[in-house]
């Protein structure tokens, strides 16, 4: 008894030798293998943070489009099941569907809907249809083709991608301009009853319904008849270039009021907030008590600082225009990407929906990495890495 009560110091003492040398040879391992990383991050600080955040952004992407997979797996029914219920409709009579129609096991048997299924892969777990759509498109660069039009995917997103750009990027630089303009502005009028009838309006339109907004807006056009109830010209650009780009500012105009309203009010919020924290800050006392202009105090010192906070926001701003312009495009019947989305949600169609939904995530974690290079590069105190 006392022999084994005497070896087991020493066994754990060994094996507690062991695990200290395996740690110690990882930890080196370890070191070793992030050297090169450690030495480029030393020499190039800003060029490993935009490396980092792109690795981040992939991360990201991966597991988003896992996540859409399972969710579409989770969900009742599948694309199978919306052809075939088409195809039902449309081989039946008013006078059949009315009284029912029939069970689609009437008409297809289970052997043709098992074979449809294997033919376009969904008898497969979905993480081994995730790995297959990655390898087409990393591979050969194809997105599939949508499984209801049998068009390629990737033009379905191309004529649509476009218009949902050009809508909501021209959204984006008019909030920008009056945002800015105005921020300064009623900053300068702090306490006025002009600085306090626009805060009231900015916190109405920001608090006032987006989709109540559109509506309004759209019934507006439609009695007045002083506007097109629809957000698109009726011909192509192709036919007529400088014609289309007068038709489409004409067609535009509503919805971008809309999306100009709802987005105005928080950003002009912030910036005349920032402006007011800029000028009680004590080197703006400094600046005035040497004599410098208040134009220049406000214009080339206070305003600079009130960058950091709309670029940080810029980004998330761009988002939420994207995820806006769903509703926009619904109501105005615009040919944009959320509409496209919609469809192909309501459809199940998957190799759309999920091309779709990674290429929109991909523009906005591209915008957020963009806002944070910006920022590094227009406050010269942010450093990313070490110092020196």
């Amino acid at each position: 008894m006392e022999e084994f009560s005497g070896a087991t110091p020493a066994g754990s003492g060994l094996t507690r030798l062991a695990n200290a040398r395996c740690f110690t040879f990882v930890t080196h391992l370890l070191r070793n293998l992030s050297t090169p990383w450690r030495v480029f991050k030393g020499k190039f600080p800003l060029g490993s943070f935009i490396t980092s955040r792109i690795i981040t952004m992939l991360v990201i992407l991966f597991v988003l489009g896992w996540a859409l997979f399972a969710l579409m797996a989770l969900a009742p029914g599948d694309i199978v099941d919306q052809m075939m219920q088409q195809q039902l409709l449309s081989q039946t009579g008013p006078s059949q569907s009315a009284g029912g129609g029939g069970n689609r096991r009437d008409v297809f048997s289970e052997e043709q809907i098992a074979k449809l299924r294997a033919e376009m892969g969904l008898d497969q777990p979905f993480t081994i249809q995730y790995f297959k759509w990655l390898k087409r498109v990393i591979v050969r660069h194809d997105l599939g083709v949508s499984l209801i039009s049998k068009a390629p995917v990737s033009f379905l997103i191309k004529s649509r991608i476009i218009n949902s750009l050009v809508l909501n990027l021209i959204s984006l630089v008019f909030i920008t301009i009056f945002s800015f303009l105005l921020g300064v502005y009623f900053s300068s009028k702090a306490g006025t009853r002009i600085d306090l009838a626009a805060t009231f309006f900015a916190l109405f339109f920001h608090a006032f319904p987006g989709i109540l907004l559109l509506i309004l807006l759209q019934l507006f056009a439609s009695v007045s008849g002083l506007f097109p109830v629809t957000a698109y010209p009726d011909f192509p650009i192709s036919e007529a270039p400088a014609k289309f780009v007068f038709s489409y500012s004409y067609h535009v105009f509503l919805p971008l009021l809309a999306s100009f309203l709802g987005g105005i009010g928080g950003t002009m919020r912030m910036i005349r907030s920032t402006m007011l924290d800029q000028m009680g800050m004590p080197y703006i006392m400094a600046l005035r008590a040497r004599g410098i202009s208040e134009g220049r105090v406000y214009l080339h010192h206070a305003f600079r600082n009130t960058l950091n906070p709309y670029i940080t926001g810029s980004a998330n701003l761009l988002a939420s225009l994207f995820s806006g312009s769903l509703v926009l495009e619904i109501i105005f019947a615009y040919p944009g990407i959320g509409r496209l989305m919609y469809d192909a949600v309501m459809q199940q169609d998957v190799n759309l929906v999920l091309a779709n939904n990674m290429f929109i995530s991909a523009l906005v974690l591209a915008g957020m990495t963009i806002s944070d290079i910006l920022l590094a590069l227009v406050d010269p105190r942010i450093r990313y890495g070490r110092e020196g």
